[in-house]
């Protein structure tokens, strides 16, 4: 069965995790900052959903957002279905339990202080999963080995200085585990690591959704990273607080429908040095990224977008709407012309002899 389809215990019921009609506004000295405004998103028990843009566009806010760290100004974050600010103080503690942070640096989201027991076995002991330290220092052994860190017992009375940083990151993981998550956000977590050990830990992280089924909000700048780790989920593009394109993953890396979209897949490194040479590139009419204090009219993406026209892409802020079967993107041009208009940019654009 693909994971993109719902399995008899899932069908039918509510997502996981529902992002609905949510902003995030900063009030500054500059005025509002309007850093996320109006996503929709959902996970599904055992899904993966890659969110996915270029730095400021708003993936952290949105995460800290549903993780409950950050309430929205506008709009509701629902978990099993229910608005997690409604709940009562037990019950968004049960929330808070069943939704795990994975930050993106492993020197800083681990106390210096506490050794790799401490800070697994801290979790286990103040939340009642284990009844004594005996217990608890085996749970520890027992997530140390799921997270590959083996031996286990190697580690236990390590400080996070004496480990590197992607073993670092497994400890993250293994702590974000000790209470039976049912969602894992994981913000960057690979982007400080080295290439070499980022494919070990998304391998880890890989198997732990397939043996575990927890679900994942996976944030990453990279499309090949969102490519390799959600090949059978869903992908969300954002640029400066809004979704401009979404759809399961294998439609946004191989026919991607936004202009935004297309260029960041462009800026993928390309290991063949031949394919580089002809690779055609997606000509942006600016690189410098506007500010969120002072945001375009219209589509905020039309002052570097290729495909711009004047009184249209700077008019009225474009809708996400079905371009495909399955796939959605917010973008006057190719919503009125569809993928043609893409298709004939990209051939304007091959490269000379």
């Amino acid at each position: 069965m693909s994971a993109l389809e719902k399995s008899p215990e899932t069908a039918g019921r509510a997502p996981l995790m529902t992002l609905g009609g949510v902003s995030q506004v900063f009030h500054t000295k500059a005025g509002p900052i309007r850093a996320v405004d109006n996503i929709n998103l959902s996970v599904n028990p055992g899904e993966v959903l890659c969110l996915v843009g270029e730095s400021g566009s708003g993936k952290t806010t949105a995460a800290r957002m549903a993780a409950g760290l950050a309430r929205p100004s506008s709009g509701e974050v629902a978990f099993d279905g229910t608005d997690i600010w409604s709940l009562k103080r037990d019950d968004f503690a049960t929330f808070r339990r069943s939704v795990q942070y994975v930050h993106q640096d492993p020197y800083a989201s681990l106390n210096p202080t506490r050794t790799i027991l401490q800070t697994i076995t801290a979790p286990l002991l103040k939340h009642g999963v284990v009844k004594s330290k005996k217990a608890a220092a085996e749970k520890a052994v027992e997530l140390l080995t799921k997270v590959d860190l083996t031996p286990a017992e190697n580690y236990l009375s390590k400080y996070p200085h004496q480990l590197s940083g992607g073993q670092r990151q497994r400890v993250a993981v293994a702590r974000a585990l000790t209470l039976d998550p049912k969602l894992i956000i994981a913000d960057e977590s690979t982007s400080m690591l080295d290439v070499s050990i980022r494919i070990s830990v998304l391998a880890m992280l890989g198997r732990l959704r397939d043996d575990l089924g927890v679900g994942f909000l996976f944030i990453t700048h990279d499309l090949a990273i969102a490519k390799y780790f959600g090949w059978h989920g869903k992908t969300a593009v954002m640029y400066l607080g809004r979704i401009v394109e979404f759809g399961p993953t294998p439609k946004i890396i191989n026919a991607p429908t936004h202009p935004y979209t297309r260029a960041l897949i462009d800026a993928i490194p390309e290991p063949d040095p031949d394919l580089t040479k002809t690779k055609g590139r997606e000509s942006l009419r600016s690189l410098e990224i506007p500010s969120l204090a002072h945001l375009p009219s219209g589509c905020t993406f039309h002052p570097r977008c290729p495909l711009f026209e004047d009184g249209l892409c700077d008019g009225a802020v474009p809708e996400l709407v079905t371009i495909r079967s399955g796939q959605s993107a917010a973008c006057h041009v190719v919503a009125r012309d569809g993928v043609a208009a893409l298709d004939d940019e990209a051939r304007s654009d091959e490269p000379r002899a």
